[in-house]
């Protein structure tokens, strides 16, 4: 028996030193690429590598340590669309009977987004001769989430989030002079009007600034190309349904009142709109907040039957995520919010967990590799090796992802930096070498 004791104990012992080995090696890379940085030793890091072939974890670093995450948020969202959202989103739940048609909102954000050119639920109203009628649906979430940075309400990337998302709550300005136009168009105040800064009729768009608390623009010309600007509108149920009013050419009776509708004599059912991952990849790729914050809002709609943010979350750490190594403190579905606070370790948890159930391959399509996405600038030679999800706030850089290396393991890590006073592409060429090396030793 000590014999054989003795057998068994000789390839862990193997196996403890090459970890340690590897830890060790990986310890100087870290301290010598990332840790010295001038731009990351003013501030904060955290660096968990994670091999899920033999459960071992290569190398720790502050991995238990909570940070503000940014966009890596977004991980934990995209598992949750995921697992309940199936194959295809639903754009609208329809009651119906002999002569109306009751749409009930779904916070489906691709309904008239104009990245999404088919349309079934257009194409569906569109055939109808019924009347239309709307239902607020059950909205119990706030327009923004907690946490946000009130002064970027007229930036792109922070869309109010609503129950029914209409052109993905964007007014899309362009033209020339005194010529320039907004789409769609019924969003803009009468009060709107445009500023030429010389005076000139044929002057491009410049900027377009937009009321805090109305959809009132004052839109500035002045600069010297052609270009979109876009900017969030002040949503609302009854805004949205008359979009699509607009749209459909056709009347839809403004929520507040739908005649009954007898149960027992309607149909009730749903329209489908777009396959899921077309959704979750400009989320990832693009890093879009509006979808990641509808993502959470249909999720909360379809587990829950309303849709709430802050309720999902709950339900989500206390049942699909009850073993992640340190709970995290989780408050919107993009990352935008800086009370989000998670650890390198509970990516790791949430990227093992994303591959066990729903497959690499899948994954592959969804993350950015190198040179592509939110990663177009970085790892861009011999770019299939990663495929990762990047999270930017001002000061704040994460990468979070899967790494295959040279010898063909597959790594999956987290490296989250926080508090840096540089900008961002510093710390992102750091990480980028890091990770190379890495990939080129192991």
């Amino acid at each position: 028996m000590k014999l054989q004791h003795s057998i068994f104990l000789v390839p862990c012992s193997i196996l403890f030193l090459c970890c340690c080995s590897v830890s060790h090696k990986i310890s100087r890379q870290a301290n010598t690429i990332l840790l010295k940085d001038t731009a990351i030793s003013q501030g904060h890091i955290g660096i968990s590598i994670y091999e899920p072939a033999t459960n071992t974890y290569w190398y720790n670093y502050n991995a238990d340590k909570y940070f503000i995450p940014a966009s890596n948020t977004k991980l934990f969202t995209l598992y949750a669309g995921m697992k309940y959202l199936g194959d295809s989103l639903v754009g609208m739940k329809i009651m119906e009977n002999e002569n109306n048609i009751c749409l009930f909102p779904t916070a489906d954000p691709t309904l008239l987004h104009p990245d999404f050119k088919k349309q079934p639920v257009i194409e569906y109203l569109s055939t109808s001769k019924k009347n239309l009628w709307a239902d607020r649906g059950n909205f119990k979430a706030k327009a923004y989430g907690t946490g946000w940075a009130w002064d970027d309400y007229n930036d792109s990337y922070m869309n109010e989030r609503s129950a029914l998302p209409v052109f993905g709550n964007n007014v899309v300005f362009s033209g020339t002079g005194e010529a320039i136009k907004g789409i769609p168009k019924s969003v803009i105040s009468d009060s709107s009007h445009v500023v030429l800064l010389n005076n000139n009729p044929i002057e491009y768009i410049n900027k377009v600034e937009r009321d805090v608390h109305q959809n009132n623009f004052t839109i500035y010309a002045g600069g010297s190309e052609n270009k979109n600007i876009v900017v969030p509108f002040i949503t609302s149920v009854e805004l949205a349904f008359k979009l699509l009013a607009d749209t459909l050419h056709k009347d839809i009776s403004l929520p507040g009142f739908h005649p009954p509708m007898n149960m027992n004599k309607s149909k009730t059912y749903l329209i489908h709109s777009q396959p899921s991952d077309s959704l979750f990849k400009p989320m990832m790729h693009n890093s879009d907040n509006l979808f990641a914050e509808q993502t959470l809002l249909m999720v909360s709609n379809e587990r829950l039957g309303y849709m709430s943010d802050t309720d999902m979350i709950d339900t989500l750490l206390k049942n699909d995520f009850k073993d992640i190594p340190q709970k995290p403190r989780w408050v919107d579905g993009s990352g935008l919010s800086r009370y989000n606070q998670f650890t390198p370790q509970s990516f790791i948890y949430i990227l093992e967990k994303l591959k066990n159930e729903f497959g690499l391959e899948r994954l592959k399509t969804i993350l950015s590799a190198g040179g592509e996405g939110s990663l177009k600038n970085y790892f861009k030679n011999d770019s299939s090796y990663i495929f990762a999800k990047t999270g930017t706030l001002s000061n704040n850089g994460t990468l979070s992802g899967f790494l295959v290396t040279k010898k063909g393991k597959l790594l999956i890590f987290s490296i989250l930096v926080n508090h840096y006073q540089t900008g961002a592409a510093p710390v992102r060429i750091a990480v980028e070498h890091f990770l190379q090396q890495i990939r080129k030793k192991y």
